[in-house]
């Protein structure tokens, strides 16, 4: 099979990006230009029809959210997480959903608040923020052994990825103090995200910096923006 990646740099394409390297999948990349607001263009809107980056087209169709299509290569592909009928396939479900449904969507309401708020987005961005630190703690304590060393998987890379961005973007309304150093289990992570074949060739093609999740630096990519 080989696909094409819509993506924008450090986007949540990235997760995807990282995922298919660490799979070996064959793709090549299309870049939504972000600064030209392409991803709610129509021919965009006709691959992904909620205007959000990634979009995978594949074989079958075309794939659009990050959980949905991590989830899809990962059994297309038979790596990256527990088979269907795996003793622990429904432990790795709820761990993939709680990052897709519940740690995304707060740290981009701590990113965009007014998108949800027509007033008070100060205080969602805070309480977002708060949350998002509570659900590290979460993870941190039950889910730990799906991010140990001996057990990578899809999960991996979109965590990794949340962790970097809600490091690196906290500006709009940044509250408290932000270090990742606070779980240690999910730092130790990061640490070997770093190390990765998939990630060296993600810093190359994304700019991303040489520390991207324990030290990140906001990217320098050879086309297109992050914002």
């Amino acid at each position: 099979m080989r696909y094409r990646l819509h993506y924008a740099p450090d986007n949540a394409s990235l997760v995807i990006r990282l995922a298919m390297d660490e799979i070996g999948a064959r793709y090549e990349t299309v870049l939504v230009d972000r600064a030209a607001r392409a991803q709610k263009s129509s021919a965009y809107l006709g691959l992904n029809p909620a205007g959000l980056i990634p979009a995978l087209e594949t074989p079958e169709g075309v794939l659009f959210e990050t959980g949905a299509i991590l989830l899809w290569l990962a059994d297309r592909h038979g790596q990256g997480a527990p088979a269907p009928a795996a003793p622990d396939r429904g432990d790795f479900l709820k761990w993939l959903f709680h990052l897709s449904n519940t740690l995304h969507p707060t740290l981009r309401m701590s990113f965009y608040p007014e998108q949800y708020l027509d007033h008070s987005a100060g205080a969602l961005c805070a309480a977002a923020q708060a949350r998002f630190a509570g659900q590290l703690d979460i993870l941190e304590g039950r889910a730990a052994p799906w991010f140990g060393a001996g057990c990578p998987s899809v999960l991996d890379p979109y965590l990794a990825c949340l962790m970097r961005w809600r490091a690196l973007y906290p500006a709009r309304a940044a509250t408290g103090d932000y270090d990742p150093r606070r779980w240690p289990r999910l730092f130790a992570l990061l640490t070997r995200m770093e190390n990765r074949p998939a990630t060296h060739a993600a810093i190359a093609a994304e700019g991303l910096g040489p520390r991207p999740f324990t030290a990140p630096v906001y990217p320098d990519p050879p086309e297109g923006s992050a914002l």
